[in-house]
């Protein structure tokens, strides 16, 4: 496989209701969230050090989190639908 290959992946690309929206946003939320606090676990465990990229992403997700709650929250009560887009871009790199 060359390392200047670059792969696209549409993961989401559909309208959802305000209560399919916020199902699909918050399980993808808190499976990152889980990731990041095992990596930290991980870390403690085998090095006795805190994965500080971890808990910083663990904050960022979880402001995410509350923002993306009150976008839902307002489609919900304009009785509209959400439109999501999600798109994951890989590239190899040395």
């Amino acid at each position: 496989m060359k390392t200047d290959q670059k792969n696209e992946f549409i993961l989401i690309n559909s309208t959802f209701t305000p209560i399919d929206a916020n199902n699909i946003l918050s399980e993808f939320i808190k499976s990152k969230i889980n990731y990041h606090k095992l990596d930290d676990f991980s870390q403690h465990i085998r090095f006795n050090r805190d994965s500080q990229h971890s808990k910083n992403r663990i904050e960022e997700l979880k402001t995410a989190q509350q923002e993306l709650k009150e976008i839902v929250e307002n489609a919900k009560s304009m009785g509209l639908n959400l439109s999501i887009k999600s798109t994951v871009y890989i590239e190899l790199t040395e």
